[in-house]
């Protein structure tokens, strides 16, 4: 049986907490942020946990995490 391979982007956008939770950045920070306010581009810098029907997803993505 060949090893399972991670998805190597995937790996880069992703990391798994302590309690198996898996972390990403918010999209929408990277351009055209002049005419994002303040608040709106504070918020989007902080990280956030991936949603549950998505976490399935992205754990496949991540086999050996």
């Amino acid at each position: 049986m060949p090893k399972v391979k991670t998805n190597r982007g995937a790996a880069k956008r992703f990391k798994v907490t302590g309690r198996g939770k898996i972390k990403r950045q918010k999209s929408n920070y990277s351009h055209l942020r002049t005419n994002k306010d303040r608040h709106r581009k504070r918020h989007l810098r902080k990280p956030t946990l991936v949603s549950k029907p998505e976490k399935r997803a992205v754990r496949r993505l991540l086999p050996n995490d």
